[in-house]
């Protein structure tokens, strides 16, 4: 079932309509979405590798875009549904000096989160949440989602003949190791913050 899936993807990363799918995906991962880009970037970068720098841009913009959604979901809803729940749970005197905290080191926040498979729609919210300047929110997202997306075009680019038969081969264990990544990321928000 797991290989005919792939086979599937990789021949949907060909037809006209993959660039829009990733630029959607791309976006709504940032905000409320659980399923990174990559599972359609790095298809259509190995099916179309020379298109690899254009994948690559459509996914940074389209993510940078849907941070900027998710910031304003942070901004603009924390106070509908975030701060009854604090003042229910008793931890709104607390919010203010997690915000200060946060956009002491938000920039960073907001890098680490977007490059790392640390779910990047949790730091988007927190960061429309806390109030972090919006320049330094925008410029982190630019710096991160475009390092993560372009090294990952780029490794496939250079290497995707062989990277391509490591993944058809290992497909199971990439496929868990996928699973583990991202559960791991969302129980580290959930301990950590």
């Amino acid at each position: 079932m797991l290989r005919s899936l792939y086979d599937w993807t990789m021949e949907l990363a060909t037809r006209a309509g993959a660039r829009w799918a990733l630029a959607v995906v791309s976006f709504i991962e940032s905000s409320v979405f659980p399923i990174p880009p990559d599972v359609l970037l790095i298809p259509m970068v190995l099916a179309e590798r020379a298109r690899a720098w254009g994948f690559a841009a459509i996914a940074t913009v389209s993510s940078v875009l849907g941070g900027i959604a998710g910031y304003a979901i942070g901004l603009f809803l924390f106070d509908a549904i975030g701060m009854p729940l604090l003042e229910f749970y008793g931890y709104a005197d607390k919010f203010g000096d997690f915000a200060e905290r946060y956009n002491s080191y938000g920039a960073w926040v907001v890098f680490i989160a977007g490059v790392t498979p640390f779910p990047y729609k949790v730091i988007t919210i927190a960061s429309g949440a806390t109030g972090l300047s919006v320049p330094i929110f925008i410029a982190a997202s630019i710096a991160a989602r475009g390092l993560r997306f372009f090294i990952v075009a780029g490794l496939l680019y250079w290497f995707g003949p062989a990277i391509r038969s490591f993944i058809e081969k290992y497909l199971g264990l990439l496929t868990i190791l996928f699973v583990i990544l991202l559960v791991g990321g969302f129980a580290l928000v959930k301990y950590v913050l």
